[in-house]
């Protein structure tokens, strides 16, 4: 089984009753990979919802390592957080509340992604003279999300200009959002973004990074990488397509989720198991029981339809999962309490994988890792430590 049966060395306590390891190593060599496959474009590694749980400033400082030269976050306090650590890398961050306040993002040396023209607006009062905000003007193509409208490019271009004349803000970025419905759309939105840097550009700005496509279209569409290509759920080895698997990417999952059985026990054909008694066995076999549920981010869904890797073979999920526990039919395997359970890993290594988890719980794999609770532990065994993030 190779990995699978390779203890692991963890920063956090070896007795942690959940835990997620992650291997940065994993993330850094997935940048590389990518960054090989897009360039001239450059790579931005997407960090936010704390690295899709696993972790933002690991994640960051690995990616680093790995060539991104960028990094992404949701909102202004995912950027100071990475800041606070004491990343230096450029930092974009695209979502704001209904009343932004750029100040602490200009303090942070944090890039605006401005999609209206309040945002617009409030950057330029942030930003000085000495210390103009940095910007980057997000336009809507097709998506139906943020961004500025096509009917107001124009104004909230012109608006642009005139606050980077002021020197309140710089226009370092034009981007947008592909849908990812299928080919012709998204070359319809790529179009439409031509369209909308030419206006940009006749309007006297020169957004030196335009950038378009996340994973998707990175790797399904070269014409939409543009000069900046943003890494998302490729950056922690999980593939954005349905029926690609990581590994016919080149890509390896980073994950790890794991915990042990905490107690054992046989029972009889018929025996009830978990609430409802949704599962009751066709004949004698053996329950182990995993402590882990819907509070640490495991998908209800998964009841009677995942599985698990106890012993060196998938395990089935039985019953259904309850808060903090769930059952699983080990058949006839010899297990014991303090067995090792892996929920989902990496499939090199014999475990299911989190595309196996979406399945079963009919949703993504991008909600199977970054729905994980506080319980459980993240864990770095190999911290990748030769970048703090700070630009050549």
């Amino acid at each position: 089984m190779g990995g699978a049966s390779a203890s692991v060395a963890a920063s956090g306590s070896a007795a942690a009753l959940r835990r997620a390891v992650v291997d940065t190593e994993a993330i850094a060599a997935n940048v590389s990979r990518v960054g090989a496959l897009v360039a001239p474009a450059a790579v931005m590694a997407v960090v936010k919802a704390d690295g899709y749980g696993h972790g933002a400033v690991p994640a960051a400082r690995a990616a680093l390592d790995g060539g991104a030269t960028w990094l992404g976050v949701a909102d202004v306090a995912e950027a100071i957080a990475l800041r606070e650590a004491g990343i230096r890398a450029p930092v974009l961050a695209w979502l704001h509340g209904h009343d932004p306040v750029f100040e602490q993002a200009v303090a942070h040396d944090v890039s605006i992604g401005v999609s209206t023209r309040l945002q617009l607006q409030r950057a330029a009062d942030a930003g000085t003279p000495t210390a103009p905000a940095r910007v980057h003007l997000k336009v809507d193509t097709g998506l139906g999300r943020n961004g500025v409208e096509r009917g107001e490019w124009e104004s909230v271009f012109q608006a642009a200009r005139d606050a980077v004349g002021n020197r309140r803000i710089r226009v370092d970025g034009l981007f947008s959002h592909l849908s990812n419905a299928s080919d012709a759309d998204d070359l319809a939105q790529l179009d439409s973004f031509e369209e909308a840097t030419a206006i940009a550009r006749s309007l006297g700005l020169d957004p030196t990074v335009r950038h378009l496509a996340s994973t998707a279209g990175a790797l399904r569409l070269p014409a939409t990488r543009l000069d900046l290509v943003r890494l998302g759920i490729g950056l922690y080895g999980l593939s954005p397509f349905d029926g690609v698997d990581s590994a016919t990417l080149g890509l390896r999952p980073a994950m790890r989720v794991e915990s042990r059985l905490i107690a054992v026990k046989r029972v009889v054909a018929g025996t009830g198991v978990s609430y409802g008694y949704t599962y009751r066995p066709d004949v004698d076999t053996w329950l182990g029981l995993v402590p882990l549920g819907y509070a640490d981010g495991i998908p209800r869904h998964v009841s009677n339809r995942g599985s698990v890797w106890v012993g060196g073979a998938a395990h089935p999920i039985v019953g259904r999962v309850a808060m903090d526990q769930f059952v699983v039919d080990l058949g006839e395997h010899a297990a014991k309490v303090g067995d090792r359970v892996v929920l989902f890993g990496d499939p090199a290594d014999g475990f299911p994988s989190a595309d196996s988890w979406a399945e079963a719980a009919e949703t993504i794999n991008y909600e199977v890792v970054t729905r994980l609770g506080s319980r459980v532990k993240r864990e770095y065994p190999v911290l990748v430590n030769r970048s703090e993030g700070v630009p050549a």
